[in-house]
């Protein structure tokens, strides 16, 4: 089976050699971590290679990849603390909503590739779609400052922050 996965592996690296790429194969192994809280799913896949460097997603219940980290503990840590993190949230009473958005946003982000992969858009409305993402930032920096926070044992990554 092994020779075979190689022999693919090869055959595949020619093919991208072929269109121009720089190619470089990496043993790697993937691990799949899967969680059900409260009948919420989370998973996650992490790969770690030759470097031993850990690339890791979060796959379920919406797709995001996270980080790369170069310890297995911070990997852990990190699955950890998003699992944590879901613990909390799916106690509100909006989680069903926000899990939703989540895919949409995702959906959303397949479609704009689309777009722009398979059509010459006009700048009027390239520029269009930039304001609803601008609003959109704003609707959720909005509503961060009115929300009460409910998670305090690590700050957000992506929202700002007052130290107040």
């Amino acid at each position: 089976m092994r020779k075979f996965i190689n022999s693919e592996a090869m055959q595949h690296s020619m093919k991208l050699l072929q269109l121009g790429a720089k190619v470089q194969q990496i043993d790697s192994k993937m691990c799949y971590v899967e969680f059900c809280i409260d009948g919420c799913k989370l998973e996650y896949v992490y790969n770690i290679n030759s470097k031993g460097q850990y690339f890791l997603e979060r796959i379920k219940p919406y797709p995001l990849p996270l980080k790369v980290f170069t310890l297995e503990k911070d990997v852990i840590e990190s699955i950890t603390i998003d699992m944590k993190q879901f613990k909390d949230a799916i106690k509100s009473n909006n989680i069903s909503g926000f899990l939703e958005i989540g895919v949409k946003l995702n959906i959303v982000l397949k479609k704009f590739e689309d777009l722009f992969l398979y059509y010459n858009i006009p700048k009027t409305e390239v520029d269009e779609i930039a304001s609803v993402i601008t609003t959109l930032e704003n609707k959720i920096d909005k509503v961060q400052n009115k929300s009460k926070r409910i998670c305090f044992f690590k700050e957000p990554e992506n929202l700002r922050v007052d130290k107040k």
